[in-house]
Formats: C-alpha cells, structure tokens, sequence
C-alpha cells in the first residue's frame, strides 16, 4: 500500500503526522499551564496539594507526546532534527531541564523527608510551565521566521549564531506566540481544574483566571497571526528548488489551501466560545471546546508552514539552506516502513481515551487527596 505512494505523498503524510502531535501537545500543554496557576488559585496548602494531584494525573501524556513528536521528526524528517537539536542547542537543553525538573517534582514533592521543601517543588513546576512552554513555542515559531544555520552539500548544518538558538526568544514575533501559548495554556489549565475539581471556591477563582488570561491571550496570538499573514514567506520552486521570498507567503497559503483556512478559523472560534461558556456561564465543558479548537488551529498552522511549497525551517543566514519536506525527508524506504507502524497510532488514542475516562470518572475532591497515601 505505502510503497507504491510517491516520495512527496509520504513526506506529506508524515507531515501531517508530525502535525497532528504537534497540535495534541500544545492542548496537553493545560498541564504546564494550571501549574503556573497554583498560586493564584489554590489559597491553602490542602487546595494546592489537590491541583497538583488533578494534574498529577496527566502529566505524562505531555511528557509522552512531546517525547513522540521529538521522535517522529527525528524518523521522517531527521535533517530537520539535526539541524534544530543540535545547532539551537541551548534552547532544547533548557526545555529538556525543564521537563526534567518536572518529573522530578511530581515525583518527590511531598515525599518524607524532602530536604528542598514542597514550595522548591512547586516553584520547579512553575518554571516547566512558564519557561518551558514559551521556548517550545518560541521554537515552533521559527518555522515561520527562521533561524540562522547553513547547510553544506553533505547535508551537514552548522548554528551561525553565537547564542545557539536562544536569538529565538528575542524575536517579537517568537515571543508573541511563546506568550500567547503561555496564557493560552493558563486558561486550558483553569477549564481543566473547573472540570476535574469539586471544590467550589476553586471553580470560582479558576473562572477568573480564565477572563483575566483571556485577554492577554487574544492580544499576542492576534499580534502573531497578523505578523505571519503580512510578512515576507519562503517559497520554493517545486522543479528547481530553489528558495526565495514571496510578499504574504502564509496567507497565500491559506488562501490556496481553503480546507486549512476552515479548520484554522474553526479552531480559533471553538477557543473563543470555550473561553465564553467558562468565564461568563457555568459550563464545566469549556476545556473540550477550547481543547479542540486548540489542536484544530495548531494543526492548520502547522500545515500553513510547510505545504504549499513552503520551506518549514527557513535560514536566514542562506535561503538555499532552509529545509523543506522534499530536502529533510528520510528516505522512501525508512518513509514506507514507519507508515506500516503508524496504522497503529488510533490504536494508541484510543487507549488514550479509554485511561482518561477511567481516570475521570468522577471529580477529585481534598478527602480523597488526604485518604490516598500515594497522592503528589
């Protein structure tokens, strides 16, 4: 089946693979974000003990997704992998420290005998959730703007910028999307403890913060959005290959690719009305609706960067170096093999989706925090 696609067919499809993790992280990303609201809405330690354990339970499946995404971009795009973790060095060790310093806190925040304290811990878990979350998406970002690395005629890259990837948080556009996935975060965060949590005064303040992120959210993903659709984009040549810029490249795609310019404004409108039903009504579904309009605009945005004849990692220190889905591919062997095990990915979800009903089937609540000897 796979082997008799064309290379461009499986490089797209792997795209798309690639994307779709891509957007599943950014909405598992609700993790990363209600812990940097522990402060602001657990007011005891028993309130905060139970919005760490609400989170304690899915904090994997966003070390897992991010771990997948890193790993299927190494298999189907490996020069893309290459080119990123190894020259934009410092941006990656600290997002990979931060997921460390993650998993460590989860694991010994309230152990006996915690010579650093719960509140180290806690301060751990807001560093991964703020810090963490604004470089990843400062990283993706990039995709969009460039970075600045050369690649020579045996396919190795070398970093041009002394900073080895951390010029990405000075970028305005970088770091309006790194904010904007911040509070973004934030606000899934608040919609999952309304969800999760049976504790009235946490639903009240959680409610809050939604309206009081919302806002902030809007002004930088609108910033974001208004920056890539005006800005200058990299084209390439499907026959010769050859780079160059073209005057409102990404709107140009969206324009060419309608069915990505439905799911993006699908998504965005799913956040908005996400954000409505829980800051101004009492819904407790406002992290579905939000959830997905999150994945469908991350998707379609990801799908922005690279399709179209679009180069999905661009130089700006040589246009001819940036990296396309035809130029970072693995081969069409190691392409076809990988589809085979990918017909095993909605095997995956579903059990996904089965862990997270057993998991959820009832709201947490402080009783059952303090009778389970294994809690965070």
């Amino acid at each position: 089946m796979f082997e008799n696609l064309s290379m461009l067919c499986l490089q797209q499809y792997w795209w798309v693979l690639n994307s779709i993790l891509g957007a599943l992280l950014v909405f598992l990303m609700f993790v990363q974000g209600g812990q940097t609201l522990l402060g602001q809405i657990g007011k005891s330690d028993d309130e905060r003990n139970l919005l760490v354990n609400s989170l304690g339970r899915k904090w994997e499946f966003t070390f897992t997704t991010l771990v997948t995404f890193g790993g299927a971009m190494f298999a189907s795009f490996p020069l893309f992998y290459s080119t990123s973790f190894g020259g934009a060095y410092w941006v990656w060790i600290i997002i990979l420290f931060s997921f460390v310093i993650q998993a460590v806190s989860y694991e010994f925040r309230r152990k006996p005998n915690n010579f650093l304290g719960t509140k180290t811990y806690d301060a751990f878990l807001f560093i991964n959730g703020s810090l963490g979350v604004i470089l990843i998406a400062a990283a993706v970002s990039t995709f969009f703007t460039g970075s600045q690395f050369s690649v020579n005629e045996y396919n190795q890259s070398q970093w041009e910028n002394p900073l080895l990837g951390l010029e990405a948080a000075f970028n305005i556009t970088n770091l309006a999307l790194g904010l904007a996935v911040l509070f973004l975060a934030r606000i899934l965060g608040a919609m999952y403890f309304i969800n999760n949590i049976n504790h009235e005064e946490i639903e009240k303040r959680s409610r809050k913060q939604i309206m009081w992120n919302a806002i902030p959210f809007l002004i930088f993903f609108l910033f974001f959005v208004f920056s890539i659709i005006t800005k200058d984009g990299f084209n390439y040549d499907p026959q010769t290959k050859v780079v160059a810029m073209e005057s409102f490249k990404y709107l140009n795609n969206l324009l060419a690719m309608p069915i990505v310019l439905v799911i993006f404004l699908i998504g965005v409108v799913l956040v908005l009305l996400g954000i409505f039903v829980s800051a101004f009504k009492t819904s407790k579904k406002g992290i579905w609706f939000a959830g997905f309009g999150t994945f469908f605009t991350v998707f379609a945005l990801l799908l922005t960067a690279a399709f179209n004849h679009t180069a999905f990692y661009p130089s700006t220190f040589d246009l001819q170096s940036s990296l396309t889905i035809e130029n970072a591919s693995s081969s069409h062997y190691t392409l076809t093999a990988m589809s085979y095990v990918s017909l095993f990915i909605p095997v995956v979800l579903v059990y996904i989706y089965w862990a997270w009903k057993v998991i959820d089937k009832k709201q947490i609540d402080i009783s059952e925090i303090k009778n389970d000897d294994h809690s965070y």
